[in-house]
């Protein structure tokens, strides 16, 4: 089904500098064909996808999201957008660990001093760092901790996106002078850190998640990025767009795992129609019951698709009104996210599954791995789960209540 290409519009002097959104969305296209080839060999040996990080570094795609005047891509976000899906659609694991890492080298730029956000993207940009972590509130929470030298952090964090090839780590504590929640970027090679990949999920297994221990771990003033408080005074409408931002990566995988199973089901389909029996056509290629469910599943995905790229406008005109952006008009671009996130995980979990039925017994082939789609998805909702959305959704509209400020996994 593929991507389609991202919108024209204006874009900033920085985007203008770099290679441009038809240059990276070829790169993407490029980069998931070649990790097609060998995706359920892969999936199904589960190792720690450095191969596969070492394939997203040499193309350029770590860096898409840096100014070009710092070194990077001097994408947008509409870029990495597509980017994400399109890789996603190849492989579901390596689309949200791409996901994650975008969101993590970049969150930066809402949450601390500018200054330092140039010093840390024009790093990571130079040393072609990968990201992990997550900034999702956890109970018990990590703890930050003052010393004689700065602050120590101690603590556990339950799941880590990334986290067992990541170079650095963004992660949630919580001070433990002021009790307030802030956002730390951490070496996960300091001594005290140490990851472990016990998370062994059935689906999304080459996403790297898994724990991470942190004993007292050295964290300098310059490692914390910036306060996660939920109070308005603490957390403008700007900062709290990394909210959406967040999400809308994942509105991108799930879309992509609905359109990468409609793709190859439908290669599979056409390869087989000259096995099928003319006078055996039910679940062939010209059974009336295949032809609807491809149609259902069709206007099911392209229906979550244009709802994303609502969210997708939403965001983009979010954050370009920068401090001028209100309460009330972030609420209803937080809103209108949650309504896509819930539209394509709805997507993501009849395709995946539904797919595996219109292929027939031969989708239970190991081999084949297309079983690898659906629990990929259902992995990745099970983390993200839509009722949370739904909820939202329905408090707004019927209370006008505003969503809180949630962020990704």
């Amino acid at each position: 089904m593929g991507v389609a290409p991202a919108p024209s519009g204006p874009d900033s002097e920085l985007d203008r500098t770099g290679p441009g959104s038809a240059h990276w969305l070829r790169v993407a296209r490029e980069t998931a064909d070649d990790l097609a080839t060998d995706a359920v060999a892969r999936e199904q040996a589960g190792k720690p996808p450095f191969d596969e990080v070492s394939r997203l570094r040499e193309s350029g795609l770590l860096t898409l999201l840096v100014p070009a005047g710092l070194g990077g891509g001097g994408g947008d976000w509409t870029t990495a957008y597509a980017v994400v899906r399109e890789i996603a659609a190849a492989d579901g694991a390596i689309g949200q660990l791409l996901g994650c890492h975008y969101f993590m080298s970049w969150s930066a730029r809402l949450l601390t001093d500018p200054a330092l956000a140039v010093r840390l993207e024009q790093r990571s940009a130079a040393e072609q760092w990968c990201w992990g972590g997550g900034l999702a509130r956890q109970e018990p929470a990590l703890a930050l901790a003052r010393n004689a030298t700065g602050y120590v952090l101690n603590g556990r964090q339950s799941y880590a996106a990334g986290a067992l090839v990541a170079d650095r780590l963004a992660v949630r504590a919580v001070r433990a002078d002021t009790g307030e929640p802030v956002a730390l970027v951490v070496d996960p090679a300091l001594p005290g850190v140490v990851t472990d990949g016990d998370a062994d999920p059935f689906g999304q297994r080459l996403a790297a998640g898994g724990s991470v221990e942190f004993d007292s771990v050295p964290v300098s003033a310059q490692d914390i990025l910036g306060s996660l408080a939920v109070d308005e005074d603490a957390l403008s409408p700007l900062t709290s767009m990394a909210s959406p931002v967040g999400r809308l990566l994942s509105v991108q995988l799930r879309l992509g795992m609905a359109e990468g199973v409609l793709a190859e089901a439908r290669e599979y389909s056409r390869a087989g129609l000259s096995h099928w029996h003319p006078d055996w056509p039910v679940g062939s290629p010209q059974d009336p019951q295949v032809l609807t469910a491809y149609g259902e599943l069709t206007v099911l995905t392209r229906s979550a698709s244009a709802l994303a790229d609502q969210g997708r406008h939403a965001v983009l005109d979010g954050l370009a009104r920068g401090e001028d952006l209100g309460y009330e008009e972030y609420a209803e671009i937080s809103v209108l996210v949650a309504m896509a996130e819930a539209a394509a995980s709805g997507a993501a979990q009849e395709c995946t599954a539904r797919a595996l039925d219109i292929i027939g017994a031969r989708s239970a082939s190991a081999r084949l791995g297309f079983d690898r789609f659906w629990r990929n998805a259902r992995t990745h909702t099970l983390y993200e789960p839509v009722a949370h959305r739904l909820r939202d959704v329905g408090d707004y509209f019927l209370n006008g209540a505003h969503p809180p400020f949630v962020l990704p996994v």
